[in-house]
């Protein structure tokens, strides 16, 4: 009540004290405009008071037009309390981390050249939406009120919702991994995963090996914790093994990080042998591996290859973290790491210190539309949808893009090496200015953005044709070979 803090003086009138009382509530911003002020019946009662001096109280103030009172309804504030406030400014930009500047520095969204209405764009990896089968995901959503209800908006547990977790134990199984004394934690998708592994695994200054090229967002996660960035080069078979043997001899790493299939960027599916001479180097170097399962469903010309972590057997020299985003639902970010289970108990604290727990309502609804089958009969039938395209790509970039090699054996994305070390970027400023975008290569090396006059990868650019109608394949890839034939004549 306003009247609380009120100790009436016996030395001045009560209805002069009232009036004070409520014009500094007012100015305060204790009472608000249109507030409701109490009765004067119950302003006498509170306060032991005459209530003929309320009513003097409250009518010099409606005179005033301060307040204003309603009959059969109530007194209330008719003007706003001054605005106080006390400039204060800090040079928060001077107060960045190492860890802020590195992440902004190497954000890509603000960092690289932004689309544009009416832009045809390479630049994504992400899947076509209108291929997504909705009705079977409503009548998921449907399934998951009905079993959880209200459940599903409280708090859940960090270590993610248990039906979800038993799912993808089992789809592990399917890969062939043994999961005997590992534990799966449920992630806000692959970028939180390799955060919360990093974050728990290393310290600065440790090294960890990885393809080259490869993921932009690990690079830049691995560079904000300040970890040196050791990268081996591939062939069409994967890691070339003579250096990946030189790499772990020299450089004593703390872990690898690999993408055995559709390697980001080049879409390099390792081979079932050459996984297999890499698992048996990292464990000949007791240096586990950390492998992103990506994008394994989109084999399209033999079937899916068995993750590394299948070679492990009952060991646990490899920690799996998956996804399906680049798949299906990119917006529900649902990822998981497959793990010792003593290690995923320390993980569930690290998560729970991080952000609490992953959406239950995502998490429910993801594993209704799982559990129905309809994950299976969605990726049946796009998978030769984005066959048809990646066929269409390659044939087109063939025959209209001067390459020295072209990757890529699935997936979303195929990456392209120019001839004659042409600059990826400068054919980017050009194409731009035809509104077309891809993404230059130089961001998936150890020295992306390097100010140096040499960036490895200047000469190379991906490809990423998910969202990208057939008509508007043709059309950008042909304006991207005009533009060389542009650059090559200069």
């Amino acid at each position: 009540m306003i009247f609380s803090n009120l100790v009436v003086k016996k030395d001045e009138p009560i209805y002069l004290q009232i009036e004070k009382h409520i014009k500094q509530g007012i100015k305060n911003g204790e009472l608000k405009k249109h507030s409701k002020l109490p009765s004067t019946r119950e302003v006498s009662k509170f306060l032991n008071i005459s209530r003929n001096s309320v009513i003097s109280a409250y009518e010099e103030l409606e005179s005033m037009g301060i307040i204003i009172t309603k009959r059969g309804i109530g007194t209330f504030v008719l003007i706003e309390g001054e605005n106080e406030n006390y400039e204060y400014n800090v040079d928060y930009i001077e107060r960045i981390n190492a860890y802020g500047d590195t992440l902004k520095k190497f954000d890509i969204v603000k960092s690289e050249l932004p689309y544009k209405k009416g832009m045809i764009s390479f630049k994504s990896i992400s899947p076509e939406s209108h291929l997504f089968n909705l009705d079977d995901f409503k009548r998921s959503f449907l399934d998951a009120w009905a079993y959880e209800g209200a459940n599903l908006l409280n708090y859940g547990y960090a270590k993610g919702y248990k039906p979800l977790i038993d799912y993808f134990l089992e789809y592990m199984k399917e890969k062939q991994i043994n999961t005997i004394n590992k534990d799966i934690l449920i992630t806000n998708g692959f970028t939180e995963a390799f955060d919360i592994v990093i974050s728990s695994l290393t310290n600065k200054g440790d090294t960890i090996i990885c393809e080259e090229p490869t993921h932009n967002t690990a690079l830049k996660i691995m560079k904000a914790y300040g970890l040196n960035i050791v990268q081996v080069k591939m062939d069409k078979e994967g890691l070339n093994i003579k250096s990946l043997e030189e790499a772990l001899s020299n450089h004593n790493p703390k872990f690898g990080y690999l993408i055995p299939s559709y390697n980001n960027p080049t879409g390099i599916v390792t081979k079932t042998e050459r996984r297999k001479e890499i698992y048996k180097l990292f464990r000949k170097f007791s240096v586990p591996i950390i492998e992103d399962g990506f994008n394994e469903e989109l084999l399209y010309t033999s079937s899916p290859i068995d993750p590394i972590a299948s070679l492990c057997g009952s060991g646990n020299g490899v920690i799996y973290i998956g996804s399906l985003s680049k798949i299906l639902f990119p917006g529900l970010r649902i990822g998981w790491i497959l793990a010792d289970d003593k290690l995923v108990d320390i993980l569930e604290s690290v998560k729970r210190g991080k952000n609490i727990h992953s959406s239950f309502l995502d998490q429910s609804a993801f594993y209704y539309y799982l559990k129905s089958g309809a994950f299976n009969r969605y990726v049946k039938n796009v998978r030769k949808y984005y066959r048809d395209k990646y066929n269409l790509v390659v044939n087109l970039v063939e025959k209209y893009i001067p390459y020295e090699y072209i990757t890529g054996e699935g997936g979303l994305h195929i990456f392209v090496k120019l001839k004659n070390n042409l600059d990826a970027r400068k054919l980017l400023d050009l194409c731009y200015k035809d509104n077309v975008l891809f993404m230059p290569g130089d961001i998936f090396y150890e020295n992306m953005q390097n100010t140096s006059k040499f960036i490895t990868g200047n000469d190379t650019f991906r490809i990423g044709f998910g969202r990208v109608t057939d008509e508007d394949i043709e059309k950008g890839i042909k304006i991207i070979g005009k533009n060389i034939r542009l650059l090559t004549k200069a």
